[in-house]
């Protein structure tokens, strides 16, 4: 699992069956301080809950369509859940 911010939406006219009526997000992973960190990617959102600003937790490959109860989605990344608090304290803090 890894967090990212979601930075905007997708709307495609034709999609793969199994992503119908599913909504696709664009995410930004971030790092530990909620930095950047790499590309920009597309994501099914699982909850049909998450929107544009909304941190989020998400699982990549197979895990990322699980919630769906489908036997395959053509995904590469599924949000499973927003995030409401976020804390990281650094082990020289503790």
């Amino acid at each position: 699992m890894f967090v990212a911010k979601v930075i905007g939406n997708m709307i495609c006219t034709h999609k793969d069956e199994s992503l119908k009526g599913l909504k696709l997000l664009i995410v930004q992973p971030v790092d530990d301080q909620l930095q950047d960190k790499g590309k920009p990617l597309v994501a099914i959102d699982t909850i049909g809950q998450s929107g544009e600003g909304d941190l989020v937790y998400l699982a990549k490959s197979r895990e990322s369509s699980l919630p769906l109860n489908k036997d395959l989605v053509a995904s590469d990344a599924g949000i499973l859940g927003i995030i409401d608090y976020y804390n990281v304290k650094r082990m020289e803090e503790i």
